[in-house]
C-alpha cells in the first residue's frame, strides 16, 4: 500500500508559519532563564505559562501519557527527558529544550541546545556545532528533486566525517494538524534512496547526535531515551516546508538565537 503523505497549501503554510514563529518564540523567551541552579521543572513550568499566554496549548502533555509541556534533555539524554524538580542544572551542562505548541490546531515543533554557564568543556562545544551543522546541511538537502535519502545522507555525512554518532532510533516526521503523520524522515541514509521531496510537504529534521555510539536506551519511565555509553547527546530541530526552490523553516528564532553561545543571553 503506498504511503499517504499530506501535501498542504499556502493557506496552510501561513498557519504553519505561526505555529513555528510561536515555538521559536518560546525558545527564545526561556533562553535567558536556562540557568546554574534551576531545575528543569521550573523551565517546564515557565515555557507552559508563555504558550498558554499566547493563545495556544503544549502538544507533548498527556500525549500517549508523557506528563509534562515539554521534553529537556541534559548531557548523555537523548530526548524525551521529563522536566524534574530533581533534575538541577549546573555549571557545564549542555540541556535540549524540545518545544511543540498547538495553535489554531496546526503544531509548531522546534528544539534547540543550551549551554548551562560559560565554562563548557569543549568536547559538548564541538559535539553542539556538529550537530546544529547536520541539521542545517539536512534542511539544505530538503527541497524538491531530491528525496528523503538525500537528507539522511547529508546528516549521515556531516556527522559521520567528524567522528561522531547519528542515533538510529528517532527521526523526523510529518507535521501539521497533527502531532505526528507520515513521512518518517531518517537522519541517516543513501543518496537517491527513499520518498521524493516535494513542494508542499512539511516535516520536522531533527538528528540526535552522539560523542560515542549511537546506541540508545529508554528508562524505566518508558520515555528518557539516553546513550548507552553515557557520552554525551546533542539535538537541533527544526519544523520547514517545501516551496518550489527548497525548504523554508517555520521555526527559526526571531532574535537570530540559532545555536549557542547565545549572545545576549
Amino acid at each position: 500500500m503506498r504511503l499517504h503523505v499530506n501535501i498542504y497549501n499556502k493557506e496552510d503554510f501561513a498557519a504553519m508559519r505561526r505555529a513555528g514563529n510561536l515555538a521559536a518564540r518560546t525558545l527564545d523567551f526561556i533562553t535567558p532563564k536556562v540557568m546554574h541552579g534551576c531545575n528543569t521543572a521550573q523551565l517546564d513550568k515557565l515555557c507552559e505559562s508563555f504558550i498558554r499566554s499566547h493563545n495556544a496549548i503544549p502538544a507533548p502533555l498527556n500525549y500517549r501519557g508523557f506528563p509534562k509541556a515539554t521534553c529537556i534533555s541534559v548531557n548523555h539524554i537523548v530526548c524525551h527527558g521529563i522536566p524534574s524538580e530533581t533534575k538541577v542544572l549546573h555549571e557545564g551542562d549542555i540541556a535540549n529544550i524540545d518545544i511543540t505548541v498547538i495553535l489554531n490546531g496546526w503544531h509548531g515543533d522546534a528544539s534547540r541546545m543550551f549551554w548551562v554557564g560559560k565554562k563548557i568543556p569543549i568536547a559538548a562545544q564541538r559535539l553542539t556545532k556538529i550537530t546544529y551543522e547536520s541539521l542545517m546541511a539536512g534542511i539544505d538537502a530538503a527541497r524538491p528533486g531530491n528525496t528523503l535519502g538525500d537528507i539522511g545522507a547529508a546528516i549521515q555525512n556531516k556527522a559521520e566525517t567528524q567522528h561522531t554518532s547519528v542515533v538510529r532510533d528517532f527521526c523526523g516526521h510529518g507535521i501539521g494538524r497533527k502531532f505526528h503523520e507520515p513521512p518518517n524522515v531518517l537522519h541517516y541514509g543513501k543518496k537517491g534512496e527513499g520518498l521524493p521531496v516535494q513542494k508542499g510537504m512539511i516535516f520536522t529534521i531533527e538528528p540526535m547526535i552522539n560523542n560515542g555510539r549511537a546506541e540508545v536506551k529508554i528508562l524505566q519511565d518508558g520515555w528518557t531515551a539516553v546513550t548507552r555509553d553515557r557520552k554525551l547527546s546533542a539535538q537541533f530541530e527544526h519544523t520547514i516546508g517545501i516551496g518550489e526552490q527548497g525548504a523554508e523553516i517555520f521555526t527559526s528564532s526571531p532574535k537570530g538565537w540559532h545555536h549557542p553561545p547565545y549572545t545576549q543571553q
